[in-house]
């Protein structure tokens, strides 16, 4: 893991399209800005975990499908 060190206003860039700011720290809360193209999924990683295990869930669901017609 890269550990990175900055302060209100400074960034961070990756990939050359990904900037990454932190916008204000108030005690231990950091707010942070993301600036990134629109097919770049970003999310909180607690949603990020929720979103992974409902895909697996119904990746793994038995579905009937009747291609009957």
């Amino acid at each position: 893991m890269l550990v990175l060190t900055r302060k209100r206003d400074q960034s961070i860039v990756i990939n050359e399209n990904i900037e990454i700011t932190v916008l204000d720290i108030q005690g231990d809360q950091v707010r942070i800005g993301i600036d990134a193209p629109r097919e770049v999924s970003i999310h909180r990683k607690e949603v990020f975990v929720q979103i992974s295990e409902e895909n697996r869930k119904a990746a793994s669901a038995n579905v009937k499908v009747d291609l009957k017609e």
